[in-house]
């Protein structure tokens, strides 16, 4: 019995954190085991805002390793890069021609990068949910693990897998977000400010490329207050997010010591961020030494990219051809 298809996508912008570590390649690990994965590192979209492309090899080289050294078992999956697949390439032209202006220019990515950055609203910035959606189908991919705010780009990819199939024959099934049942970790900033980014909040985020010493003087600089006044208060967000952190990186034994402390209104945040540093750097040095090994050996990085490449196009090449087949555009 054939496996369900997952993918994943990520844009090689700026450095992995914590945060993409337990919101998703955690869960990655996991889905390994259990379906067809294809993971890629999504190169043509960062064009659309990071049009100078000086680091994007080493950006891509770098994204590679730390999704190794995060778990990822390039024998069990397909690890490619995004570029690689010309086969997507074709499937996103197809895709535009049932993609409309109005409904793109809705989408709320889209009006959020303009916003942003108002000088550089490149058709492919408008696009970027039909090439998401030819990410997609050219596995013929029906579980694709995303939080909330991708959730309306597979709409919307659902809607163009639909109206393919209606207009030229059924080839593609209908893709639906998924991720498993358990309640997704939310990696607050160490500032207490929204989410920790690849590029935002650099001195509030844990980034898996972090030295020992910069993890350490990020958690000590985290958002504190006085500690509570009542026993059994109720922890605002910022310290919610310590204690989420420890107990992700951290023994029982330790967080239950300073849930008792701030229950009893005697907790030390210095202690508390003293015994967090330890335990994060404990836990991130070997994922960060494993991804530099891995960047280094540069021959290992291209096996294992042209390996990944091999299987996503196997894959890609049998969409195209029931593509083509479906759309009349076979001539010989």
């Amino acid at each position: 019995m054939s496996k369900e298809v997952v993918l994943s996508g990520i844009r090689p912008t700026g450095f992995l954190h914590l945060g993409n570590y337990f919101g998703a390649m955690r869960n990655f690990v996991r889905m390994q085991e259990e379906f067809e994965c294809y993971f890629f590192v999504a190169d043509w979209h960062s064009l659309t805002t990071h049009p100078d492309t000086k680091e994007l090899r080493s950006s891509v080289l770098r994204v590679i390793a730390e999704n190794i050294a995060c778990g990822l078992d390039p024998e069990k999956v397909a690890l490619y890069v995004q570029s690689d697949v010309r086969e997507i390439a074709e499937l996103y032209l197809y895709l535009n021609m049932l993609a409309y202006t109005g409904e793109l220019e809705r989408t709320t990515t889209f009006k959020d990068k303009v916003r942003l950055n108002p000088g550089n609203v490149n058709a492919g910035l408008l696009t970027y949910p039909v090439l998401m959606a030819a990410d997609i189908l050219v596995h013929r991919a029906v579980k694709v693990p995303v939080g909330k705010d991708q959730e309306q780009h597979i709409e919307m990819a659902r809607n163009f897998a639909e109206r393919f199939n209606h207009r030229y024959g059924d080839v593609f099934p209908a893709p639906h977000a998924f991720n498993y049942s358990t309640k997704l970790v939310k990696i607050m900033s160490l500032d207490g400010v929204g989410k920790m980014s690849k590029s935002e909040n650099q001195m509030a985020t844990l980034y898996l490329a972090d030295d020992d010493d910069s993890i350490r003087k990020k958690i000590m600089k985290a958002k504190t207050d006085s500690g509570p006044t009542e026993h059994n208060s109720e922890k605002p967000d910022y310290i919610e997010n310590l204690f989420t952190l420890m107990k992700l990186v951290s023994t029982d034994d330790v967080v239950q010591q300073f849930e008792a402390a701030f229950n009893g209104c005697s907790i030390r945040y210095g202690d508390m961020k003293k015994q967090l540093a330890e335990d994060m750097v404990k836990f991130m040095s070997p994922i960060r030494e494993k991804a530099a090994a891995i960047q280094n050996d540069k021959e290992y990085l291209a096996k294992i990219m042209a390996s990944g490449a091999e299987k996503a196009r196997a894959s890609a090449s049998k969409t195209l051809a029931e593509v083509r087949k479906a759309v009349g555009m076979q001539y010989l």
